[in-house]
């Protein structure tokens, strides 16, 4: 199998539950929590590709905009 078809897998499996988190702390900063819970289990199996991508783009750019600021200010330590 190719590698652009292996699933990303975390390095450290517990990390996902802190992802999980920042994920949904983004989205409640951003007005958008109808589109994140907590518990991860929602259904939108009914929208297309383009309208999850509009929904959930912002939440995963702000997740990597304060995970690059968090590194950046435990990095000056």
């Amino acid at each position: 199998m190719s590698k652009k078809y292996r699933k990303s897998r975390l390095l450290d499996p517990e990390a996902y539950d802190a992802l999980n988190k920042l994920k949904f702390e983004c989205a409640a900063d951003l007005g958008l929590t109808q589109y994140c819970k907590e518990n991860n289990d929602h259904y939108k199996g009914d929208l297309t590709a383009r309208e999850n991508g509009s929904q959930g783009g912002p939440i995963g750019g702000e997740m990597v905009k304060r995970m690059i600021a968090t590194y950046e200010r435990n990095s000056r330590l």
